[in-house]
């Protein structure tokens, strides 16, 4: 930003703003009801407690803010550059619909006092005339509108002096215990007072324009509040000396009688409401250009109209006819809990943000204003707490509200050229998980599918993608591996694997796969697929599966074996998918699995059946487990044994146990018989013995080649995948 936009110090820019949206009209027309009700120690700790939040608050956003540089927005800005622009804008559109409103608000808390002197006045047009004067002064700079809040301050501070200096400072005894009025307790009375402490994000809506924001935020804000809670002790104690209970209970007016000099007092009310119609009239239209300019709302509502000082002179048009339907409206008793909603959970927001920078320890959060983590927490959880005291039903509304701007603006998924939080958060939830993983021995039970998916370029083989995809369905994890011939020290291979990659991540972002994906770049593609196996993974979270193509390419297909025995020896299963283009996966209907009776290949191919069931395409397919035994004798024996592994499995599947006698006929005519019209068929693996490549490809090739979709498995055996024991 333009360093002549940055123009306003620590005292304009923030302290004034921040005290006179702290010094509203409950300083004078509340406390002394609070007093009456709660009794003087019960409203020190009502003062004490909502006080409390507001400070956590101030600490939050001022260790956020000297960790970055601030541009314009404010609060809005804090938290998009912390939780990201979909959680920014969720907080930020209805910020801006709140600071709008509470323009209204004000102007209308200002008129109803003067009620007082002039009974008959007309809402509508004075409200109007106030709100066209807030207007010209916002549309022509904040200069002007700044140097007049000296004037409003002065006449505040000559209200509470006016109260403070008047007679009697000794408390009434019987002001110092609780005398509640009835329908009210400690928690009513201290969800009407808590109001009056949820200014401290004002002083920031001029960020954009601070000459040092990370100095005057914290300094600004933090002793503004300072101020503000010490005069709202010293007036608490004051109303309890001046009166008793009952007429601190009924009378609001309080402080008016028993000032030095009661106009001043209405002076003081009036700037008050002024003040702080004011300060949103500045600070609104100034969120609302930050969303513009992170294209949450149209680009329109962000224009400047020529205005040297890049005024968001539109924002301020919007903001004008936004708060006059209000104004018309002439009662905002309806909304008025609302906008308190959003503006606390802005407060809880903010808080979050900060308490998930420092969970989440990135090097990038070095705050000069650091703060221990539990500050942040409690802030939060106050916040959170004192919504639902005030309004369950109105909190309830509020977070759907955001939450439905929310996945609104995700959707929409805008971009940002910054880094946010989230990230950072999933690292160290990441890192903790792996961590403690580690500390677990790996139970056949806890057994799921971790595959690496030896893709090349996936367009080429889209089908051993969804396949892979489908068998991620059981909560498994799949990575698409594409391996690429190169050297990384040449520019223009590195500059092929940067291309590869973002082909990779196109393919599966356009498919929605649930997938990682990596290019590796190798001197021998051939040598180095063990070694990527192999360093696949962190601690227990390894790699235990490889899914590949079956090529019919005989020297392919001959390398291939020759890793499938290495990877074997290396305890990983090994699936390879024989894809027949003419006929796909059928219409989904059946799979056939084909068991040897040998090691533990079953465990895996019911497996894959299970989780292939658990996709939509594979819901309604048919299981058959089919096994060839050469004698009747064997039959029931081989059948019981097929019951048992289906029971364990948990999986409803027909169960086939074919007597070849003597084996005269060849075990694949009776698979091609069997499975010539089913959807998958699966078989198991053999492994070759080093030099057997070629002939036990042969045999492959000639079982697989009058079948439709067949998937191959080798499996490391592990007993007790299906167990519950």
């Amino acid at each position: 930003m333009d360093k002549s936009i940055r123009r306003f110090g620590t005292l304009e820019g923030v302290f004034l703003p921040t005290i006179l949206s702290l010094f509203g009209v409950i300083l004078f027309l509340r406390t002394g009801w609070v007093v009456g009700n709660a009794g003087l120690y019960n409203a020190l700790l009502i003062l004490l407690l909502s006080g409390s939040i507001s400070f956590f608050t101030a600490l939050s956003i001022s260790s956020i803010s000297t960790n970055i540089e601030v541009g314009t927005g404010g609060v809005y800005y804090l938290i998009s550059r912390s939780l990201g622009i979909d959680a920014g804008g969720a907080i930020g559109i209805p910020l801006y619909l709140s600071q709008a409103i509470s323009v209204a608000f004000y102007i209308i808390g200002f008129l109803e006092s003067l009620r007082v002197i002039v009974p008959s006045l007309n809402f509508a047009l004075w409200g109007s005339i106030l709100l066209v004067l807030f207007t010209i002064l916002a549309f022509y700079g904040a200069d002007f509108a700044v140097r007049f809040q000296f004037v409003i301050f002065a006449f505040l501070m000559l209200g509470v002096l006016s109260v403070g200096l008047a007679s009697g400072f000794i408390p009434i005894r019987e002001n110092l215990a609780p005398h509640y009025a009835e329908g009210y307790n400690f928690f009513r009375v201290f969800a009407v007072f808590f109001p009056a402490v949820t200014g401290i994000t004002a002083g920031i809506g001029l960020s954009g324009e601070l000459k040092n924001p990370a100095k005057s935020i914290p300094l600004g804000s933090i002793s503004a509040l300072v101020v503000a809670l010490f005069t709202y002790a010293y007036f608490m104690v004051k109303a309890s000396a001046i009166a008793p209970h009952g007429e601190l209970i009924s009378n609001t007016e309080i402080f008016i009688k028993h000032a030095v000099f009661s106009p001043l007092v209405l002076l003081g009310i009036w700037a008050a409401t002024l003040s702080s119609g004011l300060t949103f009239v500045i600070t609104a239209p100034r969120t609302l250009k930050a969303l513009s300019d992170d294209r949450i709302t149209p680009k329109f509502t962000g224009f400047t109209l020529g205005s040297p000082k890049n005024e968001p002179r539109m924002g301020v048009i919007i903001t004008f006819l936004i708060s006059e339907v209000f104004v018309l409206m002439g009662s905002l008793n309806a909304v008025a809990t609302v906008i308190s909603m959003f503006f606390l959970i802005t407060y809880g927001m903010i808080n979050l943000a900060c308490l998930m920078e420092i969970v989440a320890g990135n090097p990038s959060f070095r705050p000069r204003f650091r703060i221990p983590f539990y500050v942040p927490l409690l802030g939060f959880l106050g916040t959170i707490g004192v919504m639902f005291l005030i309004s369950p039903v109105s909190t309830i509304v509020s977070l759907f509200v955001v939450g439905g701007i929310y996945i609104v603006l995700k959707n929409k998924s805008l971009k940002q050229d910054w880094g946010d939080v989230k990230a950072g958060v999933l690292i160290t939830l990441s890192r903790y998980a792996l961590l403690k993983l580690q500390e677990f021995r790996l139970d056949p039970k806890n057994y799921r599918p971790n595959l690496m998916v030896f893709t090349g370029n996936p367009e080429t083989r889209p089908h051993l993608a969804r396949f892979a995809h489908w068998l991620a369905r059981g909560n498994g994890i799949v990575t698409f591996i594409n391996i690429l011939q190169g050297n990384p020290e040449n520019a223009r291979d590195i500059e092929r694997k940067d291309e590869a990659l973002s082909a990779l991540k196109s393919f599966v972002e356009k498919n929605k796969l649930t997938a990682f994906y990596e290019v590796e770049l190798v001197e021998n593609p051939v040598k180095s697929i063990e070694c990527v196996v192999q360093a696949h993974g962190i601690g227990n979270l390894y790699s235990n599966v490889a899914l590949f193509g079956w090529g019919h390419q005989p020297n392919r297909e001959n390398i291939l074996l020759k890793h499938l025995r290495k990877l074997v020896n290396l305890k990983k299963d090994v699936l390879i998918l024989d894809y027949k283009k003419d006929r796909g996966f059928g219409d989904f209907s059946s799979i056939d699995v084909w068991w040897g009776g040998k090691g533990g290949n079953i465990e895996l191919m019911l497996l894959i059946s299970y989780i292939l069931g658990l996709n939509d395409e594979w819901r309604d397919a048919k299981v058959r487990v089919i096994k060839v035994v050469p004698t009747k004798e064997r039959q029931k024996i081989a059948e019981q044994n097929i019951k048992e592994k289906l029971f364990d499995a948990r999986l409803d599947a027909e169960t086939k146990v074919i007597v070849n006698e003597g084996m005269k006929i060849p075990v694949k005519d009776l698979i091609e018989r069997e499975s010539a019209n089913a959807s998958l068929v699966i078989l198991g693996l053999p492994v070759p013995e080093i030099g057997e490549e070629q002939k036990v490809a042969e045999r492959i090739n000639e079982l697989i080649k009058p079948l439709p979709t067949t998937l191959l498995t080798r499996s490391v055996f592990r007993k007790g995948v299906f167990d519950d024991s």
